[in-house]
This record gives structure tokens, C-alpha cells and sequence, in this order.
């Protein structure tokens, strides 16, 4: 007989550990957390790693240690559900019951989408900052360089915290600044958008640092091939289809990004989807055919750039509008767009940008213009937010 729980929650990153945090203090005593993994990572320093300001194992814990008191952890990966039985299968081969179900298992990482890079990031030349056991080697490979090209790329379409594929970048720069080196070095960014981010305020202040640096910005670009052997990465213009070669030292890629191969196996995307990203309201957070699923964070069909500060929002109005749906009230909580990425733009400063799902600045604190570089930024940022995600977020008290 399958397992039977009141609320289970697929993933036990970001999401699925502060919503069931927080559902905990909201009453909810039948929770439980599908995670096979036995650790815990949080995300936003992996650019810090590959960039020489912070230390792999500050990212990672235990899963068990950040697990809430009272919420069972289901040491199994979800492979499908079924909406007809409320049921989720798993890999074990087990099914486990749901009363509500919360989808969140995050995103999963396409390197065959680009032929060769796969083979590129695990060469003596490559890394991406993206998979947190490349992270430290994406560092290695920075620092090392005294001339030649770096190459940094990130795709098209819905990726983890966007703006997180440039960090590094800026790291490097002021790195090789600092030894002197940066003339020496050809740095190429390849952004598949007309600009280098989208808010026109921070693209002001990004293209303010691409151009202090030197860097070779190439918008409206993609990877499409990498040659690992002969360490060349094939660009391709967006536009107008035009390729070109470039020849690198260091390639530091992103790679393309969906949802899991099992959750688009599901009729929980939208039709036609082809991300398999679950088709949701985008204020309340609710699956618009299935009243009894959820979603939020990086696997949800919301507008919104996906990030860490997206998933703070989306939590609380999750657990809220949850709590009034097994009440049987109406859904009041609204999830608003909001999104914040901050850029690490030099060694000890930041740009933080706060913005809606239209790309419009959303300071949290109005009329204060958080985007112009910062070292106060860079405190929040580098010091103070892991510490609030370790002992408030995972909580479910931030």
C-alpha cells in the first residue's frame, strides 16, 4: 500500500524545504519532502566560488540538517505522477499519496542541447560555475590565466537566475586587473538577448563595467558547438544565423536549461509546453486544471526571472493560499513578479537588481535606486544573505 501524506512536496532544494518550513508553522502537521539527495546546496555562491571570493564547502550542508522538525523526508527521486490517482511515483519503484501536491524539483541541465560542451566543461580548458563540482575548477582555470581568451556564455531560454552567468566574469576581470594582466586577455561574454541584461537602469551600469573591463559583449549570440580538442567555441548570431569560431584558453559555459524529463512526461505542463514547466496561475501559484497541485521556484510556468529572492516571494504566497485552499477560503495571497539578481561587478561590489516579470525596477525599498554599484551590496550579498537563507529561509521565517 502506497504511503499517504496531506501535503507532499516533489524537491528538496530552495522550495520545498522553506515552503515545508513554512507550512509547518502554519499548521499543517502531515508534511513530506520527496529529495534523494543527501545534501544541500545553496546556489548563489557558486559564482563566488568560480570567482575566488568563496569557499566550495560555505555551500553546502547536509540535507538532513536543514531538513524542518516534523516534516517526513522521503529519501527517493519522484519519476511521475498521476493526477487521477494523487499519487507520485518513485525511482525506488514505491508511490507515495498526496492530498495536495507541490511540484518544485527545480531544473535540469541540458548539455546535449550544444554538441560538445559537455566534453568542453569536463576538459583541462573548461568549467561551468553552474554545477557547483566545477564551480572551484572554473576558479583554478580563472586565475591561472595570464593572456589569451576567456570565453563566457549563457543560453537562450528560461536558466536559473540569468544574470548569475556573468558574475564570474566581472570577478575575473578585477582579478586580472589587479595582476595586471587584464590587456592581456580577450574576455568575450556571449548574451542571447539584444542586451546585456534587460532593465535598461542596469544594463546602464553593466555595459558602465563591460566597458571599464574591456570585455567583448556579443548579444543576440549563442554557443551552438564546442570543440574541446581544439578548445574552439562556434557562436552563432541569433539574428542573422552568422557563425563565428572563437579559440579559447578558458570556457566557462552555462548550459541550456529545462524541467525534468519525467515532469514533462506528466499533464502537468501546459500543452505545447515543450520546457515542461507546470502550468500554474502566476499570482496565486495553484495548477489552473489540477486544484490540488502546486507549483513554485525554477519549475513553475511563471513569467518571472527565476532566482532565489523570486522563490522567497512565491513561498509565502504558496503556503498561505494553500492553507486557505484546504479551508475551503478564497486564494488571497498574489505573488507580484518580483525577482532580484545581484551582479557582482568587481571584487567588492554589487549592482542589485530588483525587478518585476516585465522587467521593470522593483526596489524593495521605494524610489532608492539599488542598481548603482555598491560595496554595501556586496555585503548583503556575500555575507549576510547566506547566513539569512542557512538560518531564516530554510526556516520558513524569511
Amino acid at each position: 500500500m502506497a504511503a499517504q501524506h496531506e501535503v507532499v512536496i516533489i524537491g528538496g532544494g530552495n522550495a520545498g524545504v522553506s515552503l515545508a518550513a513554512r507550512l509547518e508553522r502554519y499548521g499543517v502537521k502531515d508534511v513530506a519532502v520527496i529529495e534523494p539527495r543527501d545534501h544541500h546546496l545553496y546556489q548563489p555562491l557558486f559564482s563566488h566560488i568560480a570567482g575566488g571570493r568563496a569557499q566550495a564547502q560555505e555551500a553546502v550542508r547536509s540535507q538532513e540538517s536543514v531538513m524542518p522538525q516534523g516534516v517526513t523526508w522521503i529519501r527517493d527521486g519522484a519519476v511521475g505522477v498521476d493526477t487521477d490517482t494523487n499519487t507520485v511515483s518513485l525511482a525506488s519503484g514505491s508511490s507515495v499519496s498526496y492530498g495536495q501536491l507541490v511540484v518544485c524539483p527545480g531544473l535540469q541541465y541540458d548539455w546535449d542541447e550544444v554538441p560538445g560542451l559537455a566534453a568542453a566543461v569536463h576538459s583541462l580548458h573548461g568549467a561551468s560555475h553552474y554545477e557547483f563540482e566545477l564551480a572551484p575548477k572554473a576558479w583554478t582555470l580563472l586565475s591561472g590565466l595570464t593572456s589569451g581568451t576567456a570565453v563566457f556564455t549563457m543560453p537562450a531560454g528560461p536558466i536559473k537566475c540569468g544574470g548569475a552567468s556573468q558574475k564570474p566574469m566581472y570577478l575575473a576581470c578585477d582579478y586580472w586587473r589587479e595582476q595586471g594582466v587584464l590587456d592581456q586577455i580577450r574576455v568575450v561574454m556571449v548574451q542571447p538577448y539584444p542586451t546585456v541584461f534587460g532593465v535598461p537602469e542596469i544594463d546602464r551600469e553593466l555595459d558602465r563595467k563591460i566597458a571599464e573591463y574591456g570585455i567583448e559583449l556579443r548579444t543576440n549570440s549563442e554557443l551552438v558547438y564546442v570543440d574541446a580538442a581544439g578548445r574552439n567555441a562556434t557562436i552563432r548570431d541569433i539574428s542573422t544565423g552568422a557563425e563565428d569560431t572563437i579559440h579559447y584558453d578558458v570556457l566557462n559555459a552555462v548550459p541550456p536549461q529545462s524541467a525534468p524529463d519525467w515532469l514533462k512526461a506528466t499533464d502537468l505542463p501546459a500543452a505545447g509546453d515543450t520546457g515542461g514547466f507546470v502550468e500554474v496561475d502566476r499570482q496565486t501559484l495553484r495548477h489552473i486544471r489540477f486544484p490540488n497541485v502546486w507549483s513554485l521556484g525554477d519549475a513553475a510556468g511563471t513569467t518571472n526571472s527565476k532566482s532565489g529572492g523570486a522563490l522567497r516571494k512565491q513561498t509565502k504566497v504558496l503556503a498561505q493560499n494553500l492553507v486557505a485552499a484546504r479551508k475551503g477560503k478564497p486564494l488571497r495571497a498574489k505573488y507580484n513578479g518580483y525577482s532580484v539578481c545581484p551582479f557582482t561587478v568587481s571584487r567588492d561590489t554589487v549592482v542589485f537588481a530588483e525587478f518585476d516579470d516585465r522587467y521593470r525596477p522593483m526596489p524593495t525599498i521605494p524610489r532608492v535606486p539599488t542598481w548603482n554599484e555598491s560595496r554595501l551590496s556586496w555585503v548583503v550579498d556575500r555575507d549576510i544573505f547566506p547566513q539569512v537563507y542557512w538560518n531564516l529561509i530554510l526556516k520558513g521565517r524569511a
